[in-house]
């Protein structure tokens, strides 16, 4: 029996709309007791069940607005589920809005050991891996400019070439292969597909299809919170590209 890195069985999870805005304290009470709700319940994921196995990188595609991301944080432990359970085997690390944590009126290398520390290095580690995390990022330059006089590129790339530096088991990817510019994108597709060959597991939402048909061994199509396709990565491409195809006519 294969090792399972992640097993998500019936995960269910919603959301509440709210239509009308109660700012009062009657307001507040009058509509609790109200016949009528305010809001009403969105279901982002219903009833999804599958395994990522060890050492497996598995793609997920979609529109927007689907549930991928949603799928991620609650792999993530950021999000729980309604319903169903999520086991996770493995020290887990999201790329999934990167930065969280960064001080705008500190220096790049003061921001690195901050949000190193937030990633569960020690000082003295963090402070080990200044340098190369500052070349990785090409900021050699900048490593004693604040934040606050960063680019958004710049600033993405110290928060990516910060959080690569961590070694989990699994990792959970959103769209942040679209970092920085084109030489700088391979450089960060290089660092995942490293993670691969070194038997991490490794989950992806991404619209990019060559992505997903060059390097994942699996894929997924969510449409409406529901796994509309699962195996291969060439057909469940197949299945999405005629879904949508459909949707045009």
């Amino acid at each position: 029996m294969e090792e399972l890195a992640i097993s998500l069985k019936n995960v269910t999870k919603n959301f509440r709309i709210y239509h009308e805005k109660r700012n009062s304290l009657y307001e507040i009470i009058t509509g609790f007791f109200s016949k009528g709700r305010y809001y009403e319940k969105l279901c982002v994921l219903d009833n999804v069940s599958f395994d990522v196995k060890k050492g497996e990188m598995i793609g997920i595609i979609g529109r927007n607005g689907m549930g991928k991301t949603t799928l991620l944080r609650l792999m993530a432990g950021i999000y729980k589920p309604d319903a169903g359970s999520i086991t996770v085997s493995g020290s887990i690390i999201p790329f999934l809005g990167l930065g969280a944590g960064f001080q705008a009126e500190m220096t790049a290398k003061d921001n690195i050991i901050l949000y190193g520390k937030l990633l569960g290095f020690s000082k003295k580690e963090i402070e080990e891996k200044v340098g190369d995390i500052i070349q990785f990022a090409e900021l050699e330059k900048f490593q004693d400019t604040k934040l606050k006089n960063f680019s958004s590129g710049m600033y993405a790339r110290l928060a990516f070439a910060t959080a690569i530096q961590v070694d989990p088991e699994i990792i959970l990817i959103d769209e942040i292969l679209a970092v920085g510019d084109i030489g700088f994108q391979q450089k960060s597709h290089e660092a995942f597909l490293s993670f691969k060959k070194r038997g991490k597991s490794i989950v992806v939402v991404t619209h990019d299809l060559n992505t997903i048909k060059q390097n994942c061994d699996r894929a997924i199509f969510l449409n409406d919170g529901k796994i509309q396709a699962l195996g291969e990565p060439d057909k469940v491409i197949k299945a999405y590209t005629s879904y949508f195809a459909g949707l045009q006519k």
